[in-house]
């Protein structure tokens, strides 16, 4: 359990098929980034947030997709949630609109969000968002290649303290990506990547993975899902570059706890 120890934690939670992403910052302000598929997360919460602790101030979805959304309406019952952001895609599924309802309901507004945007925590965090650009969203949507479910518009998102980063991808692909870097400004290389798409081969290359040399890489992935995440052309490009590699289906709950400088894991399977 993270009590206010002045340490960042990020927390990739085991929720099977999907992602889910826990972070306490120092001064012990909670973030989600996504809430995986289904009420799991609650499960990961419980382990990682104090008893008494019922408050989520920022809720982050990378897109609506259903392995990211249902989560957060389970969460949505049992937390009060502070901001919640998201990006600006129209979408009419069953699961991102009951949590639209839910957060209505509850007077909860909405802010979407563009690359260049920036939350500023007031403990020395930060939360750059690093694309999808207003021009690719406004473009592409919601006809084009995003399409409805949004994965190839996924909010990407810099978690910044100190000389520590982690770059948060959602299920990005790799255009995405690429129009990321491009339109970003001196934040690669990151200490820790999330690897975009449970690991999927249309989310990442060699030369995207050089670019932003991580020490260490996050897959959030299901156990003997039906994909085949993740990709054996992802995990080789990985080897090959001797990048430490984790994944929730084989390490559980995967616990990264920093000071700005340095950084240690805690692994819970």
């Amino acid at each position: 359990m993270i009590y206010n120890d002045r340490k960042l934690h990020v927390v990739f939670c085991d929720v099977g098929q999907g992602d889910a992403i826990f972070i306490r910052t120092p001064n012990g302000s909670d973030i989600l980034v996504d809430g995986g598929p289904d009420d799991s997360v609650l499960s990961c919460l419980g382990k990682h947030m104090p008893f008494w602790d019922r408050e989520i101030e920022l809720v982050m979805l990378s897109h609506p997709h259903a392995d990211h959304v249902i989560g957060l309406i389970a969460l949505s019952k049992y937390y009060k949630i502070g901001t919640f952001v998201t990006e600006n895609l129209k979408n009419n599924t069953f699961g991102y609109q009951t949590l639209l309802q839910s957060l209505s309901s509850q007077k909860i507004k909405i802010n979407y969000i563009y690359a260049g945007d920036k939350l500023k925590i007031k403990d020395g965090v930060s939360v750059e968002f690093v694309g999808p650009s207003k021009d690719f969203v406004l473009v592409n949507s919601p006809d084009g290649l995003i399409g409805e479910s949004g994965e190839k518009a996924s909010l990407e998102s810099l978690i910044k303290y100190k000389d520590f980063s982690v770059l948060l991808t959602g299920d990005s692909q790799e255009m995405e990506l690429e129009e990321a870097l491009r339109q970003a400004q001196g934040f690669s290389p990151v200490s820790i990547l999330q690897i975009p798409h449970h690991g999927s081969k249309t989310g990442l290359n060699l030369t995207l993975l050089q670019r932003l040399s991580p020490k260490l890489a996050i897959i959030s992935v299901g156990k003997d899902n039906k994909y085949g995440h993740p990709a054996k052309e992802v995990l080789k490009i990985l080897n090959d570059l001797n990048i430490k590699t984790l994944r929730t289906d084989e390490d559980g709950d995967i616990e990264i706890v920093t000071d700005g400088e340095r950084y240690g894991l805690k692994l819970k399977n």
